[in-house]
């Protein structure tokens, strides 16, 4: 590690070191054994590019924006504050990362999504459901209601 105030490629301690940005990076606090300044440095994980392929075949990047849409307009005008929008999406998110896989169908997607927002509200989560599952008719919505009242 180079000292940024001494700028010599020196053996640094560690004094500190804490998870930042919901457990995806850490915080270390450093100190230069040579001049003894401190300094702060910021460790994230590398994310391989996610591929998601579609139910029709067809390939896309992973975008974390379309997850965040899909979840805003299920819970559209339900209680759910920001912050647990944002937790909610952290957790989605980590879960697809945590696979390491290169690539994922939109189906294993859309399972996790729904598996999280089942603990976050039932109406969200039928919202949802509704779309994935392509509910066709009354019947198949209210089988997805049951289930969900099974669990």
């Amino acid at each position: 590690m180079k000292c940024p105030f001494c700028r010599k490629k020196q053996e640094t301690k560690v004094i500190d070191s804490r998870e930042v940005k919901s457990g995806r990076a850490v915080r270390r606090r450093r100190e230069c054994l040579k001049c003894q300044e401190r300094f702060t440095t910021y460790e994230d994980v590398e994310i391989v590019r996610l591929t998601i392929i579609k139910r029709d075949g067809s390939k896309e990047e992973y975008n974390r924006g379309k997850i965040e849409e899909g979840i805003r307009r299920a819970l559209k005008k339900r209680p759910v504050d920001e912050e647990h929008i944002d937790q909610l999406l952290n957790k989605i998110e980590y879960e697809v990362r945590s696979k390491e896989k290169r690539a994922m169908t939109s189906r294993e997607i859309g399972r996790i999504i729904m598996d999280k927002l089942r603990d976050v509200d039932d109406v969200a989560f039928i919202r949802f459901a509704s779309v994935y599952k392509s509910i066709g008719s009354a019947n198949s919505f209210s089988k997805v209601i049951q289930d969900l009242m099974k669990k």
